[in-house]
């Protein structure tokens, strides 16, 4: 691994205590044999939460919820559920994610023969499962039974037992079965679950055949999971009590990682809960932010995050910089971050700023990893909100969770910037609202970015990230060069799917 990290035109602007942003740079071509059917675009968010394309979800309450942090690890990439949502709701949201694909259930819910129809289903509904087959256990937790939604559906009578409406004699294996066995066995039968149990007949395992048959039929290859065949989900936890409050409910749900999302990321805060976390969870992976300075980067790692999240201000719906006077332009804050930490493993996320596939190019070989999107995953199908009709076009909510709005409504919102105990009338808020363009399906939005990302890479002659961050090298330009970078001197008659004027 090479020693330094060095980008010739960042340094210069940096020797004169400039700071540059995306607009400010172009990325020199250069000699390339790089077919982009070929080009690796594999990555990592933290330390041990890879990523099949390099994108992560920004927690916000307009962006990141269950659909659409599911349909991210589907295409690759990994969703941070927002925590404007109670710390019980966003258990449910990271359960509803762990859940979706479950190749093999480590740990099915279960209920009793004994318990009635009405019990169940109103359990069901609290805990908010999305699935109706569920493993029926005597008292002595043996296995029974089982029932699944058509026996729901055609019961009539919620008082009875569940020992009324069960299948006895379940289909079931006893000791280890591998998904392909699993899934012959439940085409050969007919039966859409099958408990795996120990031979004293105690549940230990379930295979569901929508989710086996969406692993084995499905675009596996292209999934972002863990190794139990499971999506890959993340959270968002503040500092403190909050923090520890989620934390209990999300690792109970098995989430992958969780971000510390505060807007000043060094800070004592943040200090004191990243030590208590990583002591409480060793195996949990801990991505913190935000900062925007090298040397915040070195402390954080040394204090032993497992990522690190850049980024103050340069958000669309962002106004820390104008209200506080405080943040660096994206490049040179990515940059300066990934150079004091390189060779150190632990990955740099870039959060914010990015508006065009191209700034996404440039972010990764300005040092970063992973690149958080907000506005530039608002406005699809999975995003939380309703569309919206206006002068003809649809559109969909779009705020910061510093703006008002979000932070009257969630603590959450409030402690990302450290004004929890404000009064409602007297908070200080550092975004707005507003509303974007509908996108339609997150799949052909991510193709788009996935897309000219891969282009870029193709023209530095880079075939891997790594590549891209080592070969990347930047030219300085002016206001005249943004200029001609863009469609000029025309009148655009019909839209790109991956290119529009604000």
């Amino acid at each position: 691994m090479r020693k330094k990290f060095y980008k010739e035109a960042i340094e210069i602007a940096l020797k004169e205590k400039i700071a540059l942003t995306f607009d400010d740079v172009r990325l020199q071509s250069d000699y390339s044999e790089v077919k982009l059917s070929e080009v690796n675009v594999e990555s990592k968010f933290s330390r041990n939460i890879n990523l099949k394309i390099p994108i992560i979800s920004s927690a916000m309450d307009t962006v990141t919820e269950y659909k659409l942090a599911i349909r991210l690890a589907e295409l690759g990439g990994v969703g941070i559920i927002h925590k404007s949502l109670t710390s019980e709701e966003q258990a449910k949201h990271v359960s509803r994610g762990k859940h979706h694909l479950n190749a093999y259930i480590e740990k099915p819910i279960c209920i009793f023969s004994d318990e009635s129809v009405e019990e169940v289903l109103n359990r069901k509904n609290k805990k908010g499962y999305s699935f109706n087959s569920f493993p029926v256990l005597n008292r002595e937790g043996k296995l029974v039974g089982i029932v699944t939604g058509n026996d729901f559906e055609f019961c009539d009578d919620h008082s009875i037992k569940i020992n009324k409406i069960m299948t006895t004699s379940p289909l079931h294996f006893v000791g280890k079965i591998n998904i392909e066995k699993a899934y012959q066995k439940m085409r050969q039968t007919k039966k859409k679950a099958l408990p795996v149990t120990d031979k004293k007949g105690k549940v230990i395992g379930m295979y569901v055949f929508s989710d086996v048959k969406r692993v084995l039929n499905g675009n596996k290859n292209d999934y972002n999971v863990d190794s139990k065949g499971r999506l890959i989900i993340g959270a968002a936890i503040g500092v403190y009590d909050d923090a520890f409050s989620r934390l209990e409910k999300l690792v109970r749900e098995n989430v992958d990682v969780v971000v510390i999302d505060t807007a000043h990321g060094d800070s004592k805060p943040v200090y004191e809960t990243l030590k208590k976390v990583k002591n409480q969870y060793p195996e949990l992976d801990v991505v913190v932010g935000n900062v925007s300075i090298g040397e915040s980067a070195k402390r954080l790692a040394n204090a032993g995050a497992d990522g690190i999240k850049v980024g103050q201000g340069p958000g669309s719906i962002c106004t820390t910089r104008i209200v506080a006077g405080i943040g660096r332009p994206q490049l040179t804050a990515v940059y300066d971050c990934a150079k004091a930490i390189y060779g150190s493993g632990i990955p740099i996320c870039a959060d914010g700023g990015l508006r065009y596939s191209g700034d996404m190019v440039i972010a990764i070989a300005a040092g970063a990893d992973s690149l958080m999107m907000g506005k530039m995953l608002a406005g699809t199908d999975e995003s939380p909100g309703e569309l919206i009709y206006l002068k003809g076009r649809t559109w969909k909510g779009y705020r910061g969770m510093g703006s008002l709005g979000a932070m009257q409504k969630s603590a959450g919102a409030r402690q990302r910037y450290f004004q929890e105990n404000v009064e409602n009338n007297k908070l200080v808020p550092e975004g707005i609202e507003g509303r974007i363009n509908y996108k339609g399906p997150l799949e052909k939005v991510i193709y788009q970015y996935i897309g000219g990302l891969k282009a870029g890479m193709g023209y530095v002659g880079a075939k891997n990230i790594r590549e891209l961050r080592e070969k990347g090298e930047f030219d300085r330009i002016t206001a005249a060069g943004v200029r001609e970078s863009h469609p000029h001197d025309v009148e655009i008659t019909e839209e790109a799917p991956n290119y529009s004027v604000d």
